[in-house]
């Protein structure tokens, strides 16, 4: 198995020691869980990193990177959602999350006509990752009301502007393939 993948594995595997160690009743917690959502996240950069300098990318990786991605931040987010408990939390969320599954879809299908690079990932997508990664990772070590919550709430709707951009960006460059039979 190649480096590149087994960081990818690691990165799901750490999805439900993240979850468990984020509703533990201790008040070191937050810390830990946040420590696990750094990890993950620098897991993500790291593993296309190396796949690209050890020329070790393959289809396994290709596939399971962006799945592994999107099921740590929608498990991330969904748990920030209930511990906020509001819709200030809520509506970015459901922005981010959303987008990822239209994108998804439309990759999918750009894929099945041959036109998969007219979707690929683009510079606002990285942009907006890293900005999605940074507020995630406050608002699990802030406490809801704090300054350092504000601060990543505002970072959490900044990415959400990023994705709402991004996703136009996408269904801009396949529209015509969108609508070319309506």
């Amino acid at each position: 198995m190649k480096i590149p993948n087994l960081l990818t594995l690691l990165r799901i595997v750490l999805i439900p020691v993240f979850v468990l160690v984020f509703y533990l009743p201790y008040s070191w917690a937050p810390y830990w869980a946040g420590f696990i959502f750094a990890l993950a996240a620098v897991t993500d950069w790291f593993d296309g990193y190396l796949a690209r300098k050890l020329d070790q990318q393959s289809p396994f990786g290709a596939f399971l990177d962006p799945v592994a991605d999107k099921l740590m931040v929608a498990a991330a987010l969904v748990m920030i959602v209930e511990a906020y408990a509001s819709p200030i939390i809520t509506i970015p969320a459901m922005i981010i999350i959303g987008r990822e599954i239209v994108i998804s879809a439309l990759r999918e299908w750009m894929a099945e006509l041959g036109k998969r690079g007219n979707v690929a990932v683009s510079n606002i997508g990285k942009v907006k990752t890293t900005l999605q990664m940074a507020a995630i990772f406050f608002l699990v070590l802030a406490q809801p009301g704090s300054a350092l919550a504000w601060a990543a709430i505002a970072t959490l709707y900044m990415a959400a502007a990023l994705t709402l951009w991004s996703m136009i960006e996408y269904l801009k460059a396949a529209w015509s393939d969108l609508t070319d039979d309506l």
